[in-house]
């Protein structure tokens, strides 16, 4: 389905509403008004403990948006090629800013690091990616989107889910409705989580009690660094690297296959060799970008090439990896690793 590099490559989380959604069949068009569908929503997040007050005031005058409807419908056709998403996203200018991210944050950022064990660079290169350094975080009401979503029916039993974890939220203090914006599917604050990535990894870094990906960069940061620990960063590693190929190594590539499919990621890793240490790769004549030997490191590397035979190589290390969790695209996890490099100068 070209929706999923669509939402994938582009950068955002939206790449798990529909990852999650797929595993079933699409649901009918809803039948009845969207009140009648509303009431019977507020008898069920009800029963989920969700506060009657909390939901008089999300849900009160609700009504469906739909400019959400028509995005949904109407996703673009992804045509970039690698170089051009890495031209585009690695531009000077978002350099440059990274950098003054990087100095102006430094505190905040070396005090994440050291709870969560990630380097901040990395910290910074997604927050970048995602929402601009949080210039650009979506302007939708989330709980007005993700009602829309779970009434239309494409897929409303995820959004569904997503909507009673959205008032889970507000019901414990973290945001209001009012406040509550992101993406027209959901996707919210400075770090784009899903209300369910919300109540797995948001984090309250600056101890006011509330898990504040909006406003709060502290927040923000512990929340992007939590998402990236629990699934398995090591802050002693890079992401990988970019590395120079020798005349006919393309050829070995289908003897380098895994062999068995990727468990879990399987649109990003399905286009990956199987893991050997660098000093493997070594042998088999890649050298980094300029030449030089790879790193004499005993560590498991897979290879990949974002835009298929002839484009750009990679090595990637386990980090790469807990970036594809974050956003299941290859274009998107060599992005933030190159955007990281640059930020930190290398």
């Amino acid at each position: 389905m070209s929706l999923f590099p669509t939402l994938c490559r582009l950068g955002f989380l939206l790449c798990l509403v529909i990852s999650s959604a797929v595993a079933g069949a699409e649901t009918p068009p809803p039948s009845g008004t969207f009140a009648t569908w509303l009431k019977a929503f507020r008898s069920e997040a009800l029963a989920t403990g969700i506060g009657a007050e909390t939901l008089d005031l999300a849900l009160d005058g609700l009504a469906p948006i739909p400019r959400v409807v028509a995005l949904d419908r109407r996703q673009p056709e992804f045509t970039q090629t690698f170089a051009q998403y890495i031209d585009a996203r690695l531009s000077q200018s978002r350099i440059a800013a990274g950098q003054k991210a990087l100095a102006d944050n430094r505190a905040a950022l070396d005090a994440v690091a050291a709870a969560y064990h990630v380097q901040p660079r990395f910290i910074v290169a997604i927050w970048g990616m995602e929402t601009n350094y949080g210039a650009f975080t979506g302007s939708f009401p989330v709980i007005a989107a993700l009602a829309t979503l779970a009434f239309d029916g494409r897929r409303s039993a995820y959004f569904r889910r997503e909507l009673i974890n959205a008032l889970k939220i507000v019901d414990a203090g973290h945001i209001t409705p009012a406040a509550m914006k992101g993406s027209w599917a959901g996707a919210m604050g400075q770090a784009q989580f899903m209300p369910s990535s919300f109540l797995t990894f948001a984090r309250d870094f600056d101890g006011d009690g509330r898990d504040d990906i909006w406003g709060s960069k502290a927040d923000v940061f512990a929340s992007i660094a939590n998402y990236l620990a629990k699934n398995g960063w090591r802050d002693d590693q890079t992401w990988g690297r970019r590395v120079m190929l020798p005349s006919g190594f393309e050829e070995k590539l289908p003897g380098l296959a895994p062999a068995k499919p990727p468990r879990s990621c399987r649109r990003a890793l399905k286009d990956h060799s199987r893991r050997l240490v660098l000093d493997e790769w070594q042998a088999l004549g890649l050298r980094r970008l300029d030449g030089r030997d790879l790193p004499g490191r005993a560590l498991a590397a897979s290879f990949v090439q974002p835009d298929g035979p002839g484009g750009m190589g990679f090595l990637t290390y386990g980090n790469y990896r807990s970036l594809l969790r974050y956003n299941c695209s290859n274009f998107y996890a060599a992005a933030v690793g190159l955007l990281a490099d640059r930020i930190a100068g290398r």
